[in-house]
């Protein structure tokens, strides 16, 4: 589960009938293995709450077979998109209209917040004087659509890239040069009326470029295959409410070490570590001597939900003053007993050291919990318990319902750009990557490992969105493929022969040490990357998804005829 608190209220939303409240639901956060979205509601679980109430005092398990799975969990929305771009001879754009229409499934699920989302930046990462977007959402005899990796950008970014493409092809400019001379930048307008925030895109669209020397032809070694070179941007912004929140609990123990308590979701993408990692840097306490764990709702502090790629951001704030308020009480106690004026006191080596007093240092572990002895007997301090929050509070959802004016909807953006190159073979259609580059700007990159891994990562993952992964349904809206059998997925031979994750560092001004999240960005620019690369082998401009070898060998039989 991605959302502990918000599950539980949603338990207990359901289960009032029944005479609970939220004293009588306890949620304990189990590891799970990725979340992507699919985690962030409520499915499976709420029937076995359900369950238990007729059975008092005995466990109740549900268990889904794979089929069942497929049938009874959300999907990704699917989406057509009507696309026109003003552009200037010498590749200026002027002017954007985008229609979207969404299939949200016979129920909305998170899909409708989707819709909401990307009908506030369905622009993309581009500077458009004129904007008109419309993004409808749409019910239809398909199973429930919801949240997924990317939110609805994965989807519109395919055609809007796409489209940019075809753009230069027509004005015979370079792809990359069109997108460097529309990237959005700090101050740009965005669609909803207030400021880009500051961003690493130039750097990023520079870097990647360079890594796939773009602009040089390159030939395969079987005359059957072609390559080509496909380049796309990216941005994302957290699809939040404005008074989404999180909190942090910070306790020492005895021997100078701290617990971490959040409410924030490890998913593998090494959230936890990153939050012990900030309270490090100002507490001066090795990572190895910081515990933190997954939630407990009757213990750990709120926090919204594990979704939208916010919470190193989010989170990451609230660990970051819980931290503050730890070291600020370390100094009010230092200082009253040891008669230090607060302002010269630092930390460093897990020791409250004086900037006037060059030999006076004393060890976190001698007092956070049993205080500081003073010279008539008496002891000063007392456990020291750090406590932050956070809530972006210049947030605001209240805009003009027609102009999508007025109001402040996404707290800040995450840009990078991506490019592949793709062989391809002319007969079947089948695909090989040979190299796969992408640039993100971080913010700060407070792990830089793992930020690689997310790229990597999500790189892969949306390959195989783009590539493999294709839902068949009968008339009547009855999924066909319920399986892996027949819903492929992409195993490790399919892997590119190379990944080159690089890493922009622009800080975000109101991050935890710059910092801004990653997450769900990486695998934005696979799909539309790849038909730009089939577009460039080939000469075929693919339209829909996903792109497969089947489609690609029939579009290049369908060419020659």
């Amino acid at each position: 589960m991605q959302s502990p608190h918000t599950q539980r209220n949603l338990f207990v939303e359901a289960l009032a009938p029944l005479g609970f409240t939220h004293k009588d639901v306890r949620v304990i956060a189990p590891p799970i293995g990725g979340g992507f979205g699919g985690k962030a509601g409520v499915s499976m679980e709420i029937l076995a709450a359900a369950m238990a109430t007729k059975l008092r005092g005995s466990p109740v398990q549900v268990i889904w077979s794979r089929e069942k799975e497929f049938y009874n969990t959300s999907q990704r929305l699917g989406v057509i998109a009507k696309l026109k771009i003003g552009v200037k001879k010498d590749g200026t754009f002027t002017t954007i209209d985008h229609r979207l229409y969404w299939d949200a499934g016979a129920s909305a699920e998170y899909g409708a917040n989707v819709v909401n989302a990307i009908g506030l930046s369905a622009t993309g990462p581009y500077r458009f004087p004129n904007i008109l977007i419309d993004s409808v959402c749409l019910y239809t005899n398909l199973p429930p659509c919801g949240a997924y990796r990317g939110f609805g950008y994965s989807e519109f970014t395919f055609g809007l890239e796409s489209h940019v493409d075809r753009i230069a092809a027509h004005l015979k400019l370079d792809p990359v040069a069109i997108r460097k001379k529309n990237a959005i930048k700090e101050g740009d307008t965005l669609a909803y009326g207030v400021p880009m925030n500051p961003s690493g895109l130039i750097q990023a669209i520079d870097a990647v470029a360079k890594e796939i020397e773009w602009g040089k032809k390159v030939e395969s070694d079987d005359s059957n295959k072609v390559i080509g070179k496909g380049f796309s941007l990216l941005w994302k912004a957290p699809a939040m409410p404005p008074n989404a929140s999180s909190a942090a609990f910070i306790k020492f123990s005895e021997d100078g070490s701290i617990n971490i308590l959040v409410s924030g979701m490890d998913m593998g993408q090494g959230f936890l570590t990153v939050m012990a990692q900030i309270a490090a840097e100002i507490l001066t306490v090795p990572v190895s001597k910081i515990r933190t764990e997954n939630p407990d709702t009757d213990r750990n502090p709120y926090e919204w939900q594990t979704v939208a790629s916010h919470v190193t951001w989010s989170c990451g704030n609230a660990v970051k003053n819980a931290a503050l308020d730890a070291r600020d009480q370390i100094f009010n106690v230092v200082s009253r007993a040891c008669d230090i004026p607060k302002n010269k006191l630092y930390l460093e080596d897990e020791k409250v050291k004086s900037k006037t007093k060059k030999s006076f240092e004393l060890p976190l572990k001698e007092f956070v919990i049993n205080g500081i002895q003073a010279d008539d007997g008496t002891f000063k301090g007392g456990p020291i318990l750090g406590r932050g929050n956070f809530m972006p509070e210049f947030t605001s959802a209240n805009s003009d319902p027609e102009t999508s004016q007025g109001g402040h909807p996404n707290v800040h953006y995450t840009v990078g750009a991506a490019a592949i190159i793709l062989e391809v073979d002319k007969e079947t259609g089948k695909m090989h990557v040979k190299k796969v580059v992408e640039a993100i700007d971080a913010g700060k990159a407070i792990n830089p490992d793992l930020v690689n891994g997310q790229i990597t990562g999500g790189l892969l993952q949306g390959l195989s969105t783009v590539l493999y992964e294709d839902m068949r349904y009968d008339e009547k809206g009855k999924l066909l493929n319920p399986n892996f059998t027949d819903y492929k997925i992409p195993t490790s031979k399919d892997v590119p022969d190379e990944i080159v994750p690089i890493i922009i560092e622009v800080p975000q001004p109101d991050g935890p040490f710059g910092a801004r999240g990653v997450g769900e960005h990486t695998m934005i620019p696979a799909a539309p990357m790849v038909a730009n690369a089939v577009q460039d082998a080939l000469g075929i401009r693919i339209k829909t998804m996903p792109v497969t070898a089947e489609k690609v060998a029939l579009a290049v039989i369908k060419n020659k005829n």
